[in-house]
């Protein structure tokens, strides 16, 4: 499956890192903890070994382990970093749909709500699954329409998530619903939301991501008619050194 590009710049403008500069044909990015998407490096070209230790310098003076992105196409970065020790990290798919396709069926009232900014019990909800203060950053970091999810299922809190548009793109991240309130249709709930949220605000189309070994999040998607659109993964330099 080839990737549509896109998508990789949504990803980046809808969970920014708090800093990105080029170095020769590296683009590297400061994600203050917010995790790989806003820590890892890209390429804009053919690089050589010379610039990927520049790039690795660059790196461990943010106080980062050296880590790149690799997108469709970049078989030969693969590659070189692979000889440097580098290690395979979260392949991550890629979902999405036209907005109108979850738009079909009403929200029953006071299932789901879209809130800007998210309230203390999301925060908490959010925490639970490991996605603390320096992740709240990035969304709070967006430009563009954005907004957070919550639900409620039996009436009780039933999960969160977060939302931003950029390109006509409206796309889903940190999805987090708590455990006991799992299968019982939040995350469809959420995600249909989400849509009518989207279409209010000027996208057509609504993605969102997550890593392949998240079963439960590629379920999800695919049962909602969602399509992969798009993979990537990370190399990580395994012992940082």
């Amino acid at each position: 499956m080839s990737s549509d590009p896109r998508y990789y710049a949504v990803t980046g403008a809808t969970w920014p890192s708090a800093r990105e500069f080029a170095l020769g044909p590296i683009t590297l990015r400061e994600g203050l903890g917010g995790g790989s998407r806003v820590s890892s490096a890209t390429i804009n070209g053919p690089v050589t070994d010379s610039d990927i230790a520049a790039a690795e310098t660059a790196m461990r003076d943010m106080g980062q382990v050296p880590q790149f992105m690799i997108r469709d196409g970049e078989d030969e970065l693969d590659a070189q970093l692979n000889a440097r020790g580098y290690s395979v990290k979260d392949p991550v798919n890629i979902w999405a749909c036209p907005a109108t396709l979850l738009t079909d069926v009403e929200i029953p009232k006071v299932t789901t709500f879209c809130i800007w900014e998210p309230l203390a019990i999301q925060c908490e909800i959010w925490a639970s699954g490991g996605i603390g203060p320096e992740r709240l950053a990035v969304m709070e970091r967006a430009n563009g329409p954005k907004m957070s999810l919550l639900s409620r299922q039996d009436e009780k809190p039933g999960g969160t998530g977060y939302c931003a548009i950029h390109d006509g793109v409206a796309m889903v991240h940190a999805l987090e619903i708590l455990p006991h309130q799992r299968r019982k249709g939040v995350g469809v709930w959420m995600m249909r939301q989400a849509a009518f949220w989207a279409l209010e605000n000027g996208a057509d189309t609504l993605s969102a991501i997550c890593t392949k070994r998240n079963e439960g999040a590629n379920g999800l998607y695919a049962s909602l008619g969602m399509t992969s659109v798009g993979q990537y993964h990370y190399r990580i330099l395994s012992n940082g050194d």
